[in-house]
């Protein structure tokens, strides 16, 4: 599957600044991806403003070495912007969409915008070019927990979602309260492995109820229990809370390809770096005799390329973005048909 154009991608959502070449394919020709985990790590979290501000310092060199690493010294170097434009943080929005505008205009070339979300849709087809629809993704973030119906590109279907935390957010407060660090989900990972999953008897919540999700009292339960046996290792509250999470997520997704007849399971976002998911997901589909599609560890996290190949398909086949675009820290994905909601 080839379209077009090359296209310069913008990621600034949260605290990732990001930028990216794609050209037809689509094909990743330059990736460049600034974390601001270091200026977030003292205060176990992101800090909105501060985000925003780093974007304002990091941006420009950002977009210039992905355009020098591309080998984009044309004029004009890329054929196309696209740029997220939620949801996410507004402020962390806000500089990105501006930056892209200004680019498109400096340049004469169409700019258009993409839904955080759909890029991370886009992510699997970075890695895996053969994909058959239609697919089951399990969308798992931060921010985010998903289970999406992929009829094919353009197409979505939201089959079930977070009724309170996300996952990422449940990982984060988690290892916030066991003193593991930031961000919560890698510390959580490296724990896990030296503990006993069996060690504590946590809930999975809805586990046999329908495709929606609930992780506050996961959250919950593992402060009770640490309360209640503070001499407790973290490494075994870390395994158990993890399996715990792990088995709902998985079950879910099993159920959601069963109901849909999805010829795949693929994973994305942030979470789905966690070495456990990316192990059961494979089991379970193997199981199941679907295809599995689990990410490389660079298109788990956030980047411009999965913004630059949506973007590039958006501009394939609809009109490009007005100018008078604006940020929307909700945006929503649902069925879609050429604007990006």
């Amino acid at each position: 599957m080839t379209f077009g154009p090359l296209v310069l991608g913008i990621e600034t959502s949260c605290d990732e600044t990001a930028a990216a070449v794609v050209a037809p394919g689509p094909l990743v020709v330059s990736s460049v991806v600034a974390s601001q985990i270091d200026l977030h790590a003292r205060f176990g979290g992101v800090v909105p403003e501060l985000a925003g501000r780093a974007h304002i310092e990091l941006l420009t060199p950002v977009v210039a070495e992905a355009l020098d690493r591309a080998g984009a010294s044309g004029s004009p170097p890329v054929d196309a912007v696209a740029v997220t434009c939620g949801p996410g943080l507004i402020g962390s929005l806000l500089v990105g969409l501006s930056h892209a505008k200004a680019l498109a205009m400096a340049w004469e070339v169409p700019f258009v915008g993409v839904n955080h979300l759909e890029g991370h849709l886009f992510a699997a087809l970075l890695d895996h070019p053969d994909l058959e629809w239609p697919l089951v993704v399990l969308l798992v973030s931060g921010g985010h927990t998903m289970l999406v119906l992929v009829e094919g590109l353009g197409r979505y279907r939201l089959l079930g979602q977070t009724l309170d935390d996300a996952a990422g957010e449940a990982f984060d407060k988690v290892a916030r309260y066991l003193g593991l660090g930031y961000p919560g989900g890698p510390a959580v990972d490296r724990i896990a492995a030296e503990g006993d999953p069996d060690a504590f008897a946590f809930p999975r919540a809805l586990m046999e109820e329908g495709l929606d999700f609930s992780f506050s009292g996961l959250k919950t339960a593992v402060v009770r229990a640490v309360e209640k046996a503070p001499d407790a290792p973290s490494a075994d509250v870390a395994a158990a809370f993890q399996v715990a999470v792990v088995d709902v997520l998985v079950a879910k997704a099993r159920r959601a390809v069963g109901a849909t007849g999805a010829k795949g399971l693929c994973l994305a976002g942030g979470v789905a770096a966690n070495s456990l998911l990316r192990r059961r997901v494979e089991e379970a589909c193997h199981k199941d005799g679907v295809a599995a599609l689990v990410p490389s560890m660079a298109m788990c996290t956030d980047n411009a390329a999965m913004i630059a190949a949506a973007g590039q398909w958006r501009l394939a086949h609809g009109p490009a973005s007005p100018l008078s675009l604006g940020a929307d820290p909700s945006l929503f994905l649902g069925l879609t048909d050429g604007a990006p909601r």
